[in-house]
């Protein structure tokens, strides 16, 4: 069943809100008149550098039309995954528009305060591989994961998303090779068990891989993948601005076309 927006949005609130440093993170935008986003450039579509070295993607345009409904400018910056995901970021940045998944660990150290899509996980498999056709089949595989990404939580069979009915773990005993995303889909390239057997991914993502090398074939979905826009603990006033600026770009169809430019689909519109 798939719960609607408004719902998830009261939900975060419960589970996500903290109430420390109230208006801190607003008072430096407002007075700055800039907000910093961090992101990850190695993430097409939603992040990525472009053949003109520039940041460019779902997210990237996501931000910039969050600053301008905001009135500020942009700075976006990549710190990485693991830096973004460890919290306490003490100002260096102000919003994670970066396909976060929110899980318990996470909501440790950072807030969630508004959903802004849902793409699925899949599993990919090499496209000359005709052993693995469903999760169960991942049992005693190699499967490449981004590093600490909610995948790697997956396999590990711990992943656990507040406010998404309980994930099934069909699986025993998988061998998970954390490395970047991209190392990941080389290694899956060069054949069926080389060095992966195969890769856990977002939907969009896959796609996009497989576009630009067609050697790799998606077998099954395998768990909704809400995606949040992050902030650090905990500003709750801030909380409430990003959380409002992104149900605007959301009513008047803003977001709706930032994804049908970059995924040919409205992945914005209701988030399990």
């Amino acid at each position: 069943m798939r719960t609607p927006f408004v719902a998830v949005t009261l939900l975060a609130a419960t589970l996500f809100s903290a109430a420390s440093f109230a208006g801190a993170t607003l008072d430096r935008v407002t007075k700055t008149g800039v907000l910093r986003n961090a992101i990850v450039n190695d993430y097409p579509p939603f992040g990525f550098i472009d053949d003109n070295n520039q940041l460019a993607g779902f997210d990237v345009d996501v931000a910039k039309a969050v600053a301008q409904r905001m009135g500020v400018k942009l700075e976006i910056i990549a710190p990485g995954w693991e830096t973004i995901v460890g919290g306490k970021w003490q100002g260096r940045w102000d919003t994670c528009i970066c396909s976060m998944t929110p899980n318990t660990e996470r909501a440790k150290v950072l807030d969630f305060p508004t959903a802004y899509y849902s793409s699925p996980a899949v599993l990919v498999v090499n496209k000359k591989d005709d052993r693995i056709k469903s999760a169960a089949d991942l049992s005693n595989k190699k499967i490449g994961v981004g590093i600490g990404s909610s995948y790697e939580t997956y396999l590990q069979k711990t992943l656990v998303i507040p406010g998404s009915k309980p994930i099934v773990f069909p699986f025993d005993n998988v061998q998970v090779i954390p490395s970047d995303e991209e190392v990941a889909f080389q290694n899956l390239a060069l054949g069926p068990g080389v060095r992966l057997d195969g890769v856990v991914s977002d939907l969009a993502t896959a796609n996009a891989r497989i576009k630009r090398a067609p050697v790799f074939k998606i077998v099954t979905e395998l768990y909704a993948e809400p995606n949040w826009v992050a902030t650090d603990k905990g500003d709750a006033e801030w909380d409430k601005k990003v959380a409002d600026t992104i149900k605007s770009l959301r009513d008047d169809g803003t977001l709706a076309k930032i994804s049908q430019h970059w995924l040919g689909e409205d992945i914005t519109h209701e988030v399990p």
